[in-house]
């Protein structure tokens, strides 16, 4: 099993419009999904939501017409509402901000540079850790301007979330969480950043576009292109550079305190910081390559939170169980791309390439 591949071309409206009726059934089921984790864990009835999509798709319009383009473009192409699809393209807000009090599930990633590989590549890669349910796509985009992405995204959210471009360029990401995060200061959303990062030729050009101002929330950004990664925590009032030879992040600030993170009371942290040190661990161990890299994310230690993750009973009980919904691996040295569909453990990964 892997998911659908879309091969997109054309302006912004023409990419999104070309999504929206390849993935129709898709969207139609996350905007299902995501409305009833709206209302059961952000306690937000369809007309907040809505209310804010509206805010947001108005702010957008001026900081990125091509991604305020993109989004009419999928309600176009599936014949969705247009304040429905600005709810999935802005569901990291608006889900996350409800979040402040509660860890997010999931995500662990890592960077390790030429000088600390097998094969003296960059290497990048991570398990998005998400709601079961949630449809994802794989997008090949060539971009009017003659670059070209490939990236993992879900169903009805424009451009990629995790993946590289054809300049050797690659991007993973960690939700993050703090007191500070805040929606309604309308900052550029979270997957407009991912989607200007992926558009970025150069890794000064993508570290400006993640970590602009002003910030409503937190996110995690490992940014990578040639012989250098860099892991960027970013608050509302905060940013954290983190180099070296070998990265690895998961879903907590490293050192929160000594760069004046204001962190709400959050249960179940240490899961993260278990996933974290277990992926730093694995990748320490010599110089790696493809197979240890499968290795690591497929690792099941702390079952089921571990860094290839489960539901666990609890969330069986509670209908809001999380996995391992997607793994990424990718050579920004070749252009290649490793993805599963599903915990890396039980689904094989596919090959993709330029």
């Amino acid at each position: 099993m892997s998911f659908p591949y879309l091969q997109l071309e054309g302006d912004p409206y023409t990419q999104g419009l070309a999504q929206g009726q390849q993935l129709q059934p898709q969207i139609g089921h996350n905007l299902e999904v995501y409305f009833r984790r709206f209302e059961v864990e952000g306690k937000l009835h369809r007309e907040a939501v809505l209310e804010r999509s509206e805010r947001y798709l108005s702010a957008i319009s001026s900081k990125n017409p091509d991604y305020f383009a993109g989004i009419e473009g999928i309600a176009d192409g599936g014949g969705f509402d247009l304040l429905e699809i600005g709810a999935l393209n802005f569901r990291y807000e608006i889900l996350y901000h409800q979040f402040a009090h509660e860890p997010p599930q999931g995500c662990t990633a890592f960077a390790v540079l030429p000088s600390a590989s097998a094969d003296g590549a960059l290497w990048m890669g991570q398990n998005w850790d998400w709601i079961v349910d949630v449809k994802g796509a794989l997008l090949h985009t060539r971009h009017p301007d003659g670059l070209e992405t490939l990236s993992f995204t879900e169903a009805g959210i424009f451009g990629g979330k995790i993946g590289m471009n054809s300049a050797g360029l690659g991007l993973c990401i960690n939700g993050l969480v703090s007191a500070d995060d805040d929606w309604s200061r309308l900052g550029k959303p979270f997957h407009l950043r991912t989607y200007e990062v992926l558009c970025s030729r150069t890794l000064e050009e993508a570290i400006a576009k993640a970590t602009e101002e002003p910030r409503s929330g937190s996110a995690n950004f490992l940014i990578g292109q040639g012989e250098k990664a860099v892991n960027l925590e970013t608050a509302p009032h905060a940013l954290i550079q983190l180099e070296g030879e070998r990265l690895v992040h998961a879903n907590h600030f490293v050192d929160p305190g000594r760069y004046g993170v204001r962190l709400s009371p959050v249960e179940w942290l240490d899961r993260s910081h278990h996933r974290h040190h277990r992926l730093e661990a694995l990748i320490a161990q010599k110089k790696p390559g493809l197979e240890d890299f499968k290795a690591a994310l497929a690792d099941g230690e702390g079952h089921p939170y571990a860094v290839c993750r489960y539901p666990s009973p609890e969330e069986f009980e509670l209908g809001e169980p999380y996995q391992t919904v997607a793994s990424v691996i990718m050579n920004l040295s070749t252009r290649e791309m490793w993805v599963s569909d599903g915990p890396p453990d039980q689904n094989p990964y596919q090959r993709y390439r330029f």
